[in-house]
């Protein structure tokens, strides 16, 4: 077998678990018997990874895919560390019963809020209170 499609297929293997994780990280954030500590980064991990808008821009080259790489994967393999092996394998078969269906755009537009409200606020510290302590 040819050793580029070895990796090909890695990578792609790797993509579909990266993608099953943040859907079950996303399923452990509102589960009750997940510790509130894992729930906190479950759903920051999720969130990050389901949200359109990124820490560094991807238009941006190369360091506009880094944290697509890097931080997402590293937020993943982090936060399961939080959660019990067995809750997490339950979370991952629910994953994967969900894949196929369509995605929810009520969970896009909170998404979306969530980070115009950051933003909004971030520029009223900056702009606002930044004049008042001159």
């Amino acid at each position: 077998m040819n050793t580029r499609t070895d990796w090909r297929q890695q990578m792609i293997a790797w993509a579909r678990s990266i993608k099953r994780d943040v859907v079950a990280l996303w399923i452990a954030a509102r589960d009750r018997r997940v510790p509130w500590y894992a729930k906190l980064a479950a759903g920051c991990v999720a969130a990050y990874a389901l949200s359109p808008i990124d820490l560094i821009p991807d238009f941006i080259p190369v360091l506009g895919y880094l944290d697509d790489i890097i931080l997402v994967p590293l937020g993943i393999i982090l936060t399961v560390q939080l959660i019990p092996a067995a809750l997490m394998a339950e979370f991952r078969a629910a994953a994967e019963a969900r894949q196929g269906r369509p995605g929810s755009r009520i969970g896009a537009a909170v998404i979306i809020v969530i980070w115009l409200a950051t933003a909004a606020l971030l520029i009223w510290i900056f702009l606002v209170r930044g004049t008042r302590t001159g």
